[in-house]
């Protein structure tokens, strides 16, 4: 398994926008990528703005290729306009 987690800081004027998108993203994910397991979207209520995916993909590769969507390059353009910042982490699965 590969993890991917991504927080973002979405500037406040683009908040709706943005949430719409990532959705219909996370959703394209799940529905167009056999190798996408999990895609969940969290925010909280507390810190607008913040936005924090949980990506589980079946291997490093399944995550290359979702980069590589069409879905994701249309959602990665429409919106970097309204991103402050973002950051990326993966993880492994670690062997026994």
């Amino acid at each position: 398994m590969h993890v991917v987690t991504v927080r973002f800081k979405v500037k406040p004027a683009h908040l709706h926008d943005f949430m719409e998108l990532m959705m219909q993203n996370a959703r394209d994910s799940l529905n167009k990528e056999a190798g996408c397991i999990q895609f969940d979207v969290c925010s909280d209520s507390m810190r607008p703005g913040d936005v924090f995916l949980y990506e589980l993909y079946a291997d490093s590769s399944a995550f290359d290729l979702h980069l590589g969507t069409p879905h994701f390059k249309l959602f990665d353009q429409q919106t970097m306009d309204m991103i402050d910042s973002k950051c990326v982490t993966t993880f492994d699965r670690h062997k026994q």
